[in-house]
């Protein structure tokens, strides 16, 4: 099902025959570099478990630019655990978190992550009532923090040792856009 198309970018759900894409992607040195970490090449068994398994709270979609299927994307609402950890547990809005990433390298550097973004942000905003977004990229990746910055987004608090990534604890940066 398609959620949104706009601008040749388009999201539609996560299906189980998209299994296949997300090995495809997930097992690309390139690609893992940025997302799980080179140390951790998934499988058909590693994807069917973390993509399609206890996954009830969080909206699963393939980013697709003119029908061609080109990354994955997942918002979720963020629970109250999380919001004390973050310090939002006084917070009474509606608040997401979002992951993704582009899994076809030869659509990276060409603006396609920051339409989807830019796309996203609106779809979650005017169709799902959300008032702030969130998001905990590394503080290394500073490509995906240039993106998020130009498309509203704020760094709100720096997250020190907070992702296994690549053998290691990694510092990662909370990042706010707020309606």
């Amino acid at each position: 099902m398609i959620l949104f198309s706009e601008q040749d970018i388009s999201i539609r759900t996560l299906e189980e025959e998209d299994a296949d894409l997300l090995v495809k992607w997930l097992s690309n040195p390139v690609v893992l570099e940025f997302y799980e970490g080179r140390d951790r090449p998934h499988n058909k068994d590693l994807v069917k478990k973390h993509f399609y398994e206890d996954r009830e709270e969080i909206t699963q979609c393939i980013i697709q630019y003119n029908s061609t299927d080109i990354g994955y994307i997942q918002f979720y609402i963020i629970d109250d655990e999380e919001k004390e950890k973050y310090d939002y547990k006084d917070y009474k809005g509606k608040i997401y978190g979002m992951d993704q990433f582009i899994g076809e390298p030869d659509f990276w550097n060409r603006g396609f992550g920051s339409l989807l973004i830019q796309e996203t942000v609106k779809y979650l905003i005017e169709i799902k009532g959300v008032n702030k977004i969130l998001m905990d990229p590394q503080t290394w990746n500073t490509r995906a923090l240039r993106v998020y910055e130009k498309n509203g987004f704020v760094k709100k608090k720096y997250l020190d040792k907070h992702e296994w990534h690549e053998g290691e604890l990694r510092d990662c940066w909370l990042i706010e856009y707020e309606r």
